[in-house]
């Protein structure tokens, strides 16, 4: 009669705890609220997967509690059915990382590169290596130089330019282009005031691919940071497209205002020695001229502008760059001389205010000032920038010996000024040296 009651009891304790196991994991199964369920979901992944991945990630989870593994397990899944589930879990995984890495691309962005394009012909294969140099380094952001040049000179870029150093050649690309002309007679081109010059017309033509540019001379010098230039087109206004100096500062002593025999831009002109473009806007508008009421795009007014002036002109394409601007005085942004500073700027006495205030930002040595010795104050920037030996130290083997070797020009008149001249090479690269040196040994 015990035994009976023992097993009674056993019984109905058994029936019980089932009864509890049942009323418990029927409440474990109910769905969670919104907020709970979609902060799961936000864990686990899953709010990024379709409504059939939910569906199936539900019934295998349904399955699992239903058909627990082991020995005393269920019914056994039929022939095929895990793999099948391994493959679909596998290929919604797969699926969820493309999203993520489409997300992360997407958020990513391109960095910025700045376009220089520089025209070299006959024997400018040195000074334009120069002038490269000087815009690597001080320049912080990747460039492609454009580089258009005669046939023999072409393979000798290439030897050059390959003889850098690997720092530095991560710095840049380029591209060398043939000397070419789309419109008109190319030997006519070629031979308008200097040999090639005239190619800066038609980069707008040929580089169509390209945004934005800046063109400079064979002979100019980057004394800070390319992107200190390169960031005024950010100032440029709804119709301004390209970017010049004034070819001087005091209209009496101009050579436009006083010789000129042709429209040229404002009371002194413009030189195109350092001119920045929006190629883009370029190729897209119509310019007023004294041809055609209608106007003409740019490829279209270049041809027909020289036969009506070339019998007027003296400076050739800058010349009609004054005469295009002149029609077109809203299409141009005028920027301070110390972005084009010349010897005109010294040689009758110091008049660019912007230079003496804030030191000579990109050196134009035209007159062929670094090769001989008219102004001195010019040849000795050219020579410390072209025998400066790459990854020297800047201070030691660059501005020390321009330092020193000034004293040498102080009773010229270019050279009494030193502070122009060296006042913003030195600021730059105490930011150089701060950038690469100080930035990295501060502690944190």
């Amino acid at each position: 009669m015990r035994i009976h009651r023992k097993v009674v009891v056993i019984a109905v304790c058994f029936g019980v705890f089932l009864l509890l196991y049942f009323l418990g994991g029927n409440a474990a199964d109910d769905p969670p609220s919104k907020e709970v369920a979609e902060e799961e979901e936000e864990k686990d992944g899953t709010a990024s997967r379709s409504p059939p991945e939910r569906a199936h990630d539900v019934a295998a989870k349904f399955a699992k509690k239903s058909h627990p593994g082991g020995a005393g397990g269920g019914a056994p899944e039929p022939p095929g059915a895990r793999k099948e589930r391994r493959a679909i879990n596998a290929g919604a995984k797969s699926k969820r990382r493309s999203i993520v890495g489409r997300r992360v691309t997407r958020r990513k962005r391109a960095e910025e590169v700045m376009h220089l394009a520089v025209v070299a012909c006959g024997n400018r294969l040195d000074e334009t290596l120069t002038m490269v140099k000087s815009a690597l380094l001080f320049s912080l952001k990747r460039i492609t130089f454009h580089i258009f040049a005669e046939d023999p000179l072409a393979p000798q870029f290439e030897e050059r330019l390959k003889l850098w150093p690997p720092s530095v050649s991560a710095k840049f690309q380029y591209r060398i282009y043939p000397i070419t002309f789309s419109v008109g007679d190319a030997d006519e081109w070629k031979k308008l005031f200097k040999p090639c010059a005239a190619q800066r017309l038609f980069l707008p033509v040929i580089l169509k691919d390209v945004d934005s540019l800046l063109y400079v001379d064979t002979d100019v010098l980057f004394l800070r940071p390319m992107d200190d230039v390169w960031s005024l087109l950010k100032t440029f206004n709804g119709t301004q497209l390209a970017a010049m100096a004034p070819e001087h500062e005091v209209p009496k002593i101009g050579w436009y205002s006083r010789f000129a025999r042709h429209p040229f831009y404002g009371v002194t002109g413009v030189n195109s020695g350092v001119m920045l473009m929006n190629l883009t806007r370029i190729r897209s508008t119509m310019f007023k001229n004294s041809m055609i009421p209608s106007g003409l795009s740019w490829e279209d007014i270049l041809h027909p502008l020289y036969q009506k002036y070339k019998n007027h002109i003296t400076w050739g394409d800058q010349d009609l760059l004054n005469i295009i601007f002149h029609y077109n005085p809203e299409c141009l942004f005028i920027f301070p001389c110390q972005w084009n500073y010349r010897p005109d700027h010294c040689m009758y006495g110091s008049n660019c205010k912007g230079a003496e205030e804030e030191g000579v930002s990109i050196l134009h040595g035209n007159r062929g000032v670094y090769h001989d010795d008219k102004q001195p104050a010019f040849k000795v920037v050219y020579d410390a920038i072209h025998d400066f030996p790459f990854e020297d130290n800047m201070f030691q083997s660059l501005f020390y010996p321009i330092q020193t070797k000034f004293l040498d020009t102080v009773n010229t008149l270019c050279g009494r000024i030193p502070q122009v001249f060296l006042k913003q090479i030195e600021k730059t690269m105490r930011k150089v040296f701060e950038d690469k040196v100080v930035r990295h040994v501060r502690p944190h």
